[in-house]
């Protein structure tokens, strides 16, 4: 039997980024609890989201994808939080998040 809670993990980042392009736009950002775009109401990141944010990491491939996983993570917090039973799924929220970016290990090392 467990006599003490285990602690619970941090915050993952915050969602500040894509940056708003052109400036006077409204980003492409997400509104939280929902993780839908601030800017066009789809579920975030938007395709939009996901050009900028490619953009903006072009040379820090690695960089997105550990922003993405913290968003990930933080979505997944949010959107069960808010409904339990018939929220996205796990596998759902990975593909949404995190399988689109750039970064991939190859599955076998090349020769």
């Amino acid at each position: 039997m467990i006599s003490h809670q285990l602690p619970q993990p941090v915050d993952g980042p915050a969602a500040e980024r894509p940056r708003a392009y052109p400036s006077h736009e409204k980003p492409h950002t997400p509104l939280r609890p929902m993780w839908c775009c601030r800017a066009c109401g789809h579920p975030w990141p938007c395709a939009t989201a996901r050009l900028l944010l490619k953009f903006e990491y072009r040379s820090n491939e690695i960089g997105l994808s550990i922003y993405l996983s913290g968003l990930f993570y933080e979505a997944t917090r949010d959107l069960l939080r808010l409904n339990p039973d018939d929220g996205p799924t796990p596998r759902e929220l990975f593909t949404r998040f995190v399988a689109w970016s750039p970064y991939r290990r190859p599955l076998i090392e090349p020769c």
